[in-house]
């Protein structure tokens, strides 16, 4: 039966069959993990246990006739007293007139609803069936479509374990049932379909979080264990002490977190299979030098190198920093579309010819007439915003260089092992010695003549500020600031000494680059701007951040804003003018202002949000779980991904009988033909 289509149980004509197609239910087995959504749970408990406020569910004696009182269009105020105990409690239903014939003096009735302990009221939002007993006190609710209802649903469901559940095949080894005590899946998908206890859920849902977990990880780890052996990465031979002297001359000593996360990125350089690791680092957290020092053992190794970033003044950056940092040691050149004609000639020939070392650029550096000799590493500056597709060009090309990604996006560990768990990953959690943190103010509009007062006093200290906003232009439907008008009005109200920048989106990139240039050499004391200095370059002078309607948006985004400044060794300062109207918005007021460390607020942002929304629906490519969820389930997660190592480690799923069910699903499966290299 389980294979059935599901029109074979009697109850299912054309109609029901359409709407549970909507469900993605066309089987009989397709209903035994359709799993409620939710439960209601109907525990009867004494009048001096329930709490204020609190759902509850009461039994008790109806001693007074049902009376309706009707006001208002088509609404209705039921009343009656139960006498439960020695308490007379009033019962009161809104717009449910029609009960009226169904609560019959003297009989005993069960009613669940908000508990008022101190009118003793409880306005009932159910009424239950007559024949209630302790035995129901859990409920499942399910997800359904059309004109669906959770009853049918549960009939259908009732008529398929009936059918179907023993044919459902045990996917997890006896090792995991035993050492974490799981049920069965035959178990697991009873109970959460007719509990028989809270413990006996609770259990059940473990189970499947665990499977549900690890299936994911073992594709994810079977991905990056698959990709590692396909690839024609080599092994690089440099020098180890020339890599030390290096470290030492830079003239400040790295962090702990840095010297950790070079010692895993150099030990990748050295193996014979291609790097595939994300660096992540807050802002001004220094992966530029953890950057820097993997480069230059790309090249004592004798390859060049490439970084790759998104915009062209943050190449421009990148390249002037790296060379300063190198001197005469190596040759470092700029390949951006800004390159043109004779220059731009000479300088692909050299880089295909090998005479240079490292090359910085834009998207000029995957184009089809940029060669390279030998290309032994890539970086990828905030990997986000290069495609999947770009990224494969250098493939494409018959290079396999090691690749690193680096991210300043702050992302929560669930998220990380879940979204890049094909990827090693690597994290800078601590600041460079000497940096102070940014102190960030939360003020409503009624404070902006202080605020622009302490910008005069910055600026007349020879800092800058950015001030942001989320409009370019004034919009009709929504009242909040613009940039547009922002840049007029301080243009008026600032001192004459003090110059005003306009940023946006609408620039083109020349006027965007001209724009920050100006910022950049302090031609521009203020720039006004929207949310496109987001990612972008190094104003080390820029000590106040000024955020107009902070309560648009995420913590994450406000996050990078926020770290725009602070990049230097002055004390730096980020102003939220906010007006929040909900709780969620003074939420992120708050914690903005209680901290500055990225990955804490990535955390309460993974809470606020949920995981689909961090990323963004469409390109988040989170998995979407049945029982799991992972905020909530980060310790499974943890365990889910241990074990999954352990797994290829130990090639289990090659070896071991009791795993052919869980290599069968993970060979199957459509998607992981997508993430691996050929």
């Amino acid at each position: 039966m389980f294979h059935d289509p599901v029109d074979v149980i009697p109850s299912v004509g054309d109609k029901t069959k359409e709407q549970l197609e909507l469900l993605d239910i066309t089987k009989v087995g397709d209903l035994l993990f359709h799993f409620p959504f939710r439960y209601d749970f109907f525990e009867l408990k004494p009048i001096n246990e329930i709490q204020h406020d609190e759902t509850a569910t009461i039994q008790g004696q109806v001693v007074s006739e049902p009376n309706v009182s009707y006001f208002g269009r088509k609404k209705s105020r039921l009343t009656c007293t139960l006498q439960v105990g020695v308490v007379a409690i009033k019962a009161v239903f809104f717009n449910q007139a029609f009960l009226k014939d169904r609560i019959k003096k003297g009989e005993t009735i069960t009613v669940t609803g908000k508990w008022d302990m101190h009118r003793l009221q409880i306005t009932v939002q159910q009424l239950q069936p007559k024949s209630f007993n302790e035995d129901q006190t859990i409920q499942p609710i399910y997800h359904s479509k059309g004109n669906l209802t959770t009853k049918q649903i549960k009939k259908l469901v009732s008529y398929a374990l009936k059918s179907s559940l023993e044919e459902v095949e045990e996917m997890l080894p006896e090792k995991y049932l035993i050492e974490y005590k799981l049920p069965s899946r035959r178990q697991a998908i009873k109970e959460l379909h007719q509990p028989s206890s809270k413990t006996a859920l609770k259990h059940a849902k473990r189970r499947f979080i665990f499977e549900e977990l690890f299936i994911f990880q073992l594709k994810m780890q079977w991905i990056k264990s698959h990709n590692r052996a396909k690839s024609k990465g080599s092994s690089k031979v440099y020098d180890k002490q020339l890599v030390e002297q290096f470290i030492r001359s830079l003239g400040f000593t790295l962090t702990n977190s840095q010297n950790r996360v070079l010692e895993e990125i150099l030990n990748d350089l050295k193996q014979p299979y291609r790097m595939n690791r994300l660096l992540q680092g807050d802002v001004g957290s220094g992966k530029t030098i953890v950057a820097a020092v993997a480069l230059y053992a790309t090249y004592l190794s004798g390859q060049q190198g490439a970084l790759m970033v998104p915009t062209e003044i943050l190449a421009e950056q990148h390249e002037e920093s790296l060379k300063e940092l190198f001197g005469d040691l190596l040759n470092v050149e700029l390949l951006t579309g800004s390159v043109k004609g004779k220059k731009r000639r000479e300088r692909l020939e050299s880089i295909n010819n090998g005479d240079v070392d490292i090359v910085v650029g834009t998207h000029a550096l995957i184009q089809d007439d940029t060669l390279f000799k030998d290309l032994g590493l890539v970086i990828v500056d905030e990997q986000h915003r290069f495609g999947v597709a770009q990224r494969k060009t250098l493939r494409d090309k018959g290079l396999h260089p090691d690749v690193l990604f680096m991210t300043a996006t702050p992302i929560p560990r669930t998220l990380s092992i879940t979204t890049f768990g094909d990827m090693d990953v690597s994290v800078i959690d601590e600041l460079p010695k000497g940096r102070q943190p940014i102190e960030t103010y939360w003020v409503k509009e009624n404070m902006m003549d202080r605020v622009r007062q302490f910008m005069v006093s910055e600026v007349n200290n020879g800092h800058q500020a950015y001030v942001i906003c989320p409009l370019i232009e004034e919009s009709d439907q929504l009242d909040i600031q613009n940039a547009v008008d922002v840049y007029e009005e301080l243009q008026e109200e600032l001192p004459n000494h003090i110059n005003v920048g306009l940023m946006h989106g609408r620039l083109n990139a020349h006027e965007k680059d001209e724009v920050m240039r100006s910022f950049a050499e302090n031609e521009t004391q203020v720039l006004v701007s929207t949310t496109v200095v987001e990612v972008g370059v190094n104003v080390p002078n820029a000590t106040l951040m000024v955020i107009y309607d902070a309560e648009r948006f995420g913590l994450a985004q406000l996050h990078q804003l926020r770290g725009r400044v602070g990049r230097g060794y002055h004390q730096s300062y980020c102003i939220l003018l906010a007006d929040p109207k909900g709780d969620t918005g003074k939420e992120r007021m708050r914690v903005m202002t209680e901290t500055t460390d990225g990955f804490t607020l990535s955390e309460h942002d993974l809470q606020i949000r949920g995981p689909g929304d961090f990323f963004g629906k469409k390109q988040s490519g989170l998995p979407e779980f049945k029982v799991a969820d992972l905020v909530e389930d980060y310790r499974a997660l943890e365990v889910a991904r241990r074990d999954a190592v352990d797994v290829l480690k130990h090639n289990l799923l090659e070896n071991d009988p009791e795993y052919k069910q869980l290599k069968v699903l993970i060979e199957s499966d459509p998607k992981i033909q997508e993430r691996i290299f050929d």
